[in-house]
């Protein structure tokens, strides 16, 4: 595997290489980029992972009350058919 520091220094390297008119242009276009993907991420209704954790964690628990109350229900529907045939 390559060492991360290699490649920082290939990349100061590469970019020192480049001509700062290429350069500046480079770093203006990055930035409209990042800020077009700010705008357009922001329309969409997305969570964070804190709240899709916290969510997953609500739907976990209720799923166990769901099974314990069918087995509940199971175990009192199995001693009232056995209540009725005395």
């Amino acid at each position: 595997m390559l060492d991360p520091k290699k490649l920082e220094e290939l990349a100061k390297q590469i970019s020192g290489a480049v001509p700062p008119g290429v350069r500046n242009a480079a770093e203006g276009a990055e930035a409209r980029i990042k800020q077009v993907l700010q705008s357009q991420l922001s329309k969409l209704d997305l969570v964070t992972r804190e709240e899709f954790d916290i969510q997953s964690q609500v739907l976990i628990r209720t799923r166990e009350k769901l099974d314990a109350m069918e087995a509940r229900l199971s175990e009192l529907e199995g001693k009232a058919e056995s209540a009725d045939k005395k």
